[in-house]
């Protein structure tokens, strides 16, 4: 395959990352749509607030498996599985962020996106499952101890680099995992303003949403 028809993983990338399985699992399970109850938020902690915890799971698999299925497909397509190329090919540093992209500024829902932690850990098991594993630790080790979900999301976003960079040195890969990283901080602007404020929800805690 020549780099022209490399470069269309990209696009094809985003339109992946662009299905909400929020909005989709709703649909199909007959609940409000979730930018209309909660945070707004189109991601699976928002779909939990409906009560059905099967949707909420549906939708944190779904949008964790089209990050990783984003990455392992274009590595396929690439045509080479080797740790050492994927890391150093541009063109899935491109595939990585634009899944990302696809899925806080979704196409087929109105640019109306979620915060993208979920798809941010299937990208890392794509790339690397030692990588995923150890980021996925520090969610729950944070979340564990903390309660605050955003804060753990945060902390293992701010993680997942670092790891990259002790795991396999600098390489472009470390890139596009910052540039993903500063996105989902970003966000999470709202959440890490309540942190400071001491307003933000804790897992587990019942909090009343405005109607």
């Amino acid at each position: 395959m020549n780099f022209t028809l490399d470069l269309l993983l990209i696009p094809l990338a985003y339109l992946i990352g662009s299905i909400s399985f929020a909005v989709v699992v709703s649909r199909c399970m007959n609940l409000p749509s979730p930018h209309s109850y909660g945070s707004g938020n189109p991601g699976a902690t928002n779909v939990l607030r409906t009560g059905n915890k099967k949707a909420a799971v549906l939708t944190l698999i779904g949008d964790a498996l089209k990050g990783y299925l984003a990455v392992m497909l274009s590595r396929m397509i690439l045509g080479d599985q080797s740790l050492t190329a994927t890391l150093g090919s541009w063109v899935l540093c491109g595939v990585v962020i634009a899944v990302f992209l696809g899925h806080i500024f979704p196409l087929f829902h109105g640019f109306k996106g979620g915060k993208g932690v979920a798809t941010a850990c299937g990208i890392l098991f794509g790339i690397n499952v030692i990588l995923g594993a150890a980021t996925l630790g520090t969610w729950i080790i944070v979340a564990t101890f903390m309660r605050y979900s955003s804060l753990a999301a945060l902390a293992a976003a701010i993680f997942g680099p670092i790891y990259f960079v002790f795991l396999f040195g600098f390489q472009p890969m470390a890139i596009a995992l910052l540039i993903v990283c500063l996105l989902l901080i970003w966000r999470h602007r709202s959440n890490i303003k309540n942190l400071m404020n001491g307003t933000e929800g804790r897992l587990g805690s019942k909090k009343k949403e405005s109607p």
